[in-house]
């Protein structure tokens, strides 16, 4: 029997952007090099790899999200302790707005997302910065 879903990406997304603060790029810019704002890039290794990413934003694997936020747990990064305001990046916005919302959830807080992801930031003109380069593999 096939699964039925009751409750797709189209209703997550409204439910999240119902609830949070979504940043237009320019908004975003205008905080960029702010010391009481931290900007969270959940993309994967490979899109931060092949697009590079907005300078000084901390990478955060959209899977590790929940575990580097909360205190508890054996991940947990520092950083999500910080009395600061987190800012969620994607690529197109969709993304983000899940985390956003999902650490606004956990209790994290002031937290907003880029509306737009960084398509959005670079289209606006933001700056990007190329990501680190891997590191090769031993052998």
């Amino acid at each position: 029997m096939p699964q039925t879903i009751t409750r797709g990406y189209k209703a997550l997304l409204e439910e999240a952007n119902g609830k949070i603060e979504t940043l237009s790029a320019k908004e975003a810019m205008g905080l960029m090099g702010r010391d009481d704002v931290v900007f969270v890039d959940i993309r994967d290794p490979r899109e931060l790899e092949r697009e590079g990413r907005l300078p000084g934003a901390i990478h955060c694997p959209r899977g590790m999200l929940e575990f580097w936020i909360d205190p508890d747990s054996p991940y947990h990064k520092p950083v999500f302790a910080e009395d600061k305001r987190f800012v969620f990046v994607c690529a197109g916005g969709w993304r983000s707005a899940l985390a956003a919302a999902t650490a606004q959830d956990m209790g994290l807080k002031p937290v907003a997302h880029l509306g737009g992801g960084f398509g959005a930031w670079k289209e606006a003109g933001g700056s990007v910065e190329a990501a680190a380069p891997k590191k090769p593999a031993e052998g």
